[in-house]
């Protein structure tokens, strides 16, 4: 068991402050990070790196830091790699939750606005939701439509996109 530590410190440079890694350990370490991610997300749901929630986006961003500090020698390797591992996983638990539980999918993930019914505009949602009319109108060129009056229901869905439905 001491020789197989030895040689992970020796190749992983184990105890070895960021300033002191080779560039071949932080190779390694590299690789040996994206391995793991890919395992992990192998694990974890496709879903989550498709257009994402915000539930979706804090994972990505959350790994990401994570996940550098591990290759960078910032923090300890090891737990860097099981932090991600385990954020992936915890992910998927509310995932699992949130696909049984209105109410928890709606606490985590949010809820869709309704901005255009019957072809009139909310400006009300328009305005919480943060979006100009420049912003509305981006968005209806995005799904192929000039203006709002042959759509019977616009979403901002709960990723950011606006979804319509036609009359």
């Amino acid at each position: 068991m001491e020789t197989l530590s030895g040689i992970a410190e020796s190749l992983l440079g184990l105890s070895e402050k960021a300033e002191g890694l080779t560039l071949a350990q932080v190779a390694l370490r590299a690789f040996l990070v994206y391995g793991a991610l890919i395992g992990f997300v192998r694990l974890g749901k496709k879903r989550f790196l498709s257009q994402a929630t915000a539930f979706d986006a804090i994972l990505v961003i959350l790994i990401g830091s994570i996940a550098s500090r591990g290759v960078s020698g910032t923090a300890p390797f090891f737990s860097s790699v099981l932090a991600a591992g385990w954020l992936i996983a915890i992910h998927s638990a509310f995932s699992f939750i949130s696909c049984r539980s209105a109410r928890f999918s709606h606490l985590i993930k949010g809820n869709p606005t309704v901005l255009i019914k019957n072809g009139n505009v909310d400006r009300d949602a328009l305005r919480n939701a943060h979006m100009s009319n420049g912003d509305l109108d981006e968005d209806l060129r995005k799904n192929g439509l000039r203006d709002t009056s042959n759509i019977a229901e616009g979403r901002l869905e709960r990723d950011g996109t606006l979804s319509v439905i036609q009359t």
